[in-house]
């Protein structure tokens, strides 16, 4: 693993998208994943419908350097933690939600917060490179990656099998190449996977319910991602 020289001050040093200095980025990589398995979903709001909330399925927990628990949801081009979401024009994060007690709570599960502290101890890795995997989880919500067909105006959904964690802590959605796939099912760590935003044909995260609208056709459905279409360059 590479590191800074140690005469460097890195709380000095500040990253000029987050304006988070590079120590706090390191503390706030995540370390370890846990699978959401019990249907616990994010609330959020958005400016165009104050009054409302909407909920999202939860895919996963994920533990941070600096001992941070927090679920993770695909949202727009990336995988983001749910407090973290503030958008102006498309969600800001409300909370938790059970919908089996129908509950609302703003702290990670004790008994994930457990899991993931006791994985990460008993699976504690050393790497050579941030680019290293190591860990990766099954899509357990339905994504969909939503993928610019080349050389032309059309866009093709494709079901994310997989998410991998890397080393200096980013998350990956792993889709399949069919050229390259050569058995079925397709599993985590099958060697037809690459990583989604990664590709520049990549364009959004879609959960289950809308996909399955755009594969019916649903009008509403179909008028918002011909908006996406029109924004192929």
């Amino acid at each position: 693993m590479k590191t800074s020289h140690t005469g460097h001050n890195m709380d000095n040093v500040v990253d000029l998208f987050t304006r988070k200095t590079y120590s706090a980025l390191h503390d706030e990589r995540f370390i370890r994943l846990a699978p959401e398995l019990d249907g616990l979903e994010m609330l959020y709001s958005n400016d165009t419908s104050s009054e409302k909330l909407y909920s999202l399925k939860i895919l996963c927990w994920g533990l941070r350097a600096n001992g941070e628990v927090v679920g993770l949801v695909p949202w727009l081009n990336d995988i983001v933690p749910c407090p973290d979401l503030c958008d102006p024009l498309n969600g800001h994060w409300e909370g938790y939600y059970d919908p089996g007690i129908d509950e609302l709570f703003f702290e990670a599960p004790m008994h994930k917060v457990i899991e993931l502290e006791t994985a990460a101890e008993y699976y504690e890795v050393l790497c050579e490179s941030g680019d290293d995997v190591i860990q990766e989880l099954p899509d357990t919500i339905g994504t969909h990656a939503v993928l610019a067909v080349p050389d032309s105006k059309r866009l093709s959904l494709v079901e994310v099998v997989s998410w991998s964690l890397h080393f200096d802590g980013s998350v990956y959605a792993m889709i399949s190449d069919p050229a390259k796939v050569v058995s079925t099912p397709v599993l985590p760590g099958d060697d037809s996977l690459y990583e989604a935003q990664a590709s520049e044909s990549f364009r959004y995260f879609f959960q289950h319910q809308i996909a399955n609208k755009i594969k019916a056709e649903d009008p509403e459905a179909m008028a918002a991602i011909s908006l996406l279409v029109d924004g192929i360059q």
